[in-house]
């Protein structure tokens, strides 16, 4: 007759603990409640920016094409959730198109085209136009590089 209590004791200790991981946890609604930070977005723009650069030097269009829509998706979430910001005078919508929708399409067709000459070119361009955005927001300490080194020793280019 152990068994019964052995198959109670087990339902109730799965309850107990199924009931103290949902009181430490918000739900599902409050979870979708989540709003990334201007640094958040602008951070993984940085990570998105130095793994198009490794995808476009090894010509790995594919890869570069997709970084590319994620800074393009990174650039609408900042717009979209940061429209504006304590810090910046402008609106960040109207900072985004300036200086980055031009960079952005035309790296976009070097990609498309596949050359690799003006995809560093471009790349270069891209890359002046971030830290103009930053100087003229007065992010300029924030000054972004081409990478020097590939920190992303977990994927191949």
């Amino acid at each position: 007759m152990k068994f019964p209590f052995i198959r109670i004791s087990q339902t109730f200790a799965a309850a107990v603990l199924l009931t103290a991981c949902a009181s430490h946890h918000p739900p599902v609604s409050e979870l979708t409640q989540f709003t990334p930070g201007l640094g958040e977005i602008m951070a993984q723009s940085a990570v998105r920016h130095a793994k198009l650069w490794f995808a476009g030097r090894a010509q790995n269009w594919e890869l570069a094409a997709y970084e590319i829509d994620e800074l393009h998706e990174g650039f609408e979430d900042a717009s979209k959730f940061h429209p504006t910001h304590k810090d910046i005078k402008q609106p960040i919508p109207e900072l985004i198109a300036r200086y980055m929708d031009q960079p952005l399409a035309e790296l976009e067709q070097a990609i498309k085209d596949k050359n690799t000459q003006a995809f560093s070119e471009r790349y270069d361009h891209l890359t002046a136009s971030c830290n103009a955005c930053h100087q003229a927001t007065d992010f300029g300490f924030n000054k972004v590089i081409q990478p020097s080194f590939n920190p992303f020793a977990n994927q191949s280019f």
